[in-house]
């Protein structure tokens, strides 16, 4: 049996979190886009001349990678590096561009209105992180650490979590009586510590308990 190509192995999985499909590059913009969401997220590849459907189309010129570069370049902040491997399938060139997960982010790049934003990626598609999560990724970068205060919002929001699988800072405000500013930095503070993780839930972004992680007892 021929043993098939590891590119073709990949295209079989179709387009998830961790993997997108590209007939074309055509904007660095919109790449840049993809490249912040893999990065601030779990990374990814990119196929470059790879339809929608998976089958192979094939790059056209040298072109499709350095509208990449400019992408992680020109429009990436900080800049997102890349891997990029060129493979030969049955005569056609796909490019292969590898994304790591950072240590650095937030990494922003141009929405349609040319205002940098942090993306993250859940399932196929590339979504705006919220303030929440750009906070709480401040706080894990500090060298210093986060402080986590036992108070009586924290203590009512893991009393909540006993019952329910999720909860967003709406929720957080209105059975820990405090305000918006203080919700925010509770579940920024308990997401840097990985006491908390986000889940997308109909691109709505809501917090939830690490599974198995006792890093904070009550």
């Amino acid at each position: 049996m021929k043993k098939k190509h590891p590119i073709e192995a990949l295209i079989e999985q179709g387009e998830h979190q961790q993997l997108d499909f590209k007939f074309e590059v055509s904007d660095s913009k919109k790449i840049a886009r993809t490249l912040s969401a893999f990065a601030n997220t779990d990374g990814g590849r990119l196929l470059i001349g790879v339809k929608d459907n998976g089958n192979i189309s094939g790059v056209r010129s040298e072109e499709e990678y350095y509208m990449i570069e400019a992408a992680s370049k020109m429009y990436t902040q900080p800049e997102v590096p890349f891997e990029a491997t060129r493979w030969e399938i049955n005569g056609k060139t796909v490019l292969e561009v590898y994304i790591a997960p950072s240590a650095d982010k937030p990494h922003l790049a141009p929405d349609k209105e040319d205002k940098y934003k942090a993306y993250i990626r859940v399932a196929d598609e590339n979504i705006l992180a919220n303030e929440i999560l750009m906070l709480s990724w401040e706080k894990k970068r500090r060298k210093d650490g986060t402080l986590v205060k036992i108070s009586k919002p924290v203590e009512r929001l893991f009393a909540y979590l006993d019952e329910h699988p999720s909860i967003n800072a709406g929720q957080l405000c209105r059975i820990g009586h405090v305000n918006y500013y203080t919700a925010r930095n509770i579940l920024s503070d308990l997401l840097a510590i990985d006491a908390l993780r986000y889940v997308v839930v109909d691109k709505r972004i809501l917090y939830e308990r690490v599974p198995g992680n006792d890093k904070l007892v009550l």
